[in-house]
This record gives structure tokens, sequence and C-alpha cells, in this order.
């Protein structure tokens, strides 16, 4: 356990040690392809469309039709 987080730290101040040594500009350009990719993710992979047989077997449903027996609702 402690191996793993002495690991852990010195690749977190590694990391560290690499952004400091990036220009300004470098940065910008990494932060410009994050922002792309966060914008292009929704429209790669978009929400499933909720049909019937979802919503018949969801949890929410099935609590319900139990009646009194779920008494917290989600």
């Amino acid at each position: 356990m402690a191996l793993r987080l002495l690991y852990l730290i010195f690749v977190r101040l590694g990391d560290w040690l690499v952004l400091l040594g990036r220009s300004s500009a470098v940065k910008y350009v990494e932060l410009l392809v994050l922002w792309h990719e966060v914008a292009v993710l929704p429209r790669t992979n978009p929400r499933p469309r909720l049909d019937w047989a979802i919503v018949l077997c969801s949890p929410r449903w099935f609590a319900d039709s139990l009646g009194g027996c779920a008494s917290t609702r989600w």
C-alpha cells in the first residue's frame, strides 16, 4: 500500500515537472484539443433512446409495481 502511494506521488510530481517545462502555447493547444474532444464526443456517441422495453424493465417501475413494499422513492 505504501509502495503504491509512493509510486503515485512520484508519477504526479513527474507530470507536474513536465508541465512546468512546457511553454504556454503548447498548454493552450492541449486545451484546445481537449475542448474539441469534449465537443465531438456527444455527437459520435449519442444517448440511447428509451423504448418501451427499457422503461418497462426499469427499477423504478418494478419498485412501484410492488406497491407498499418499496418504502423509498428513487
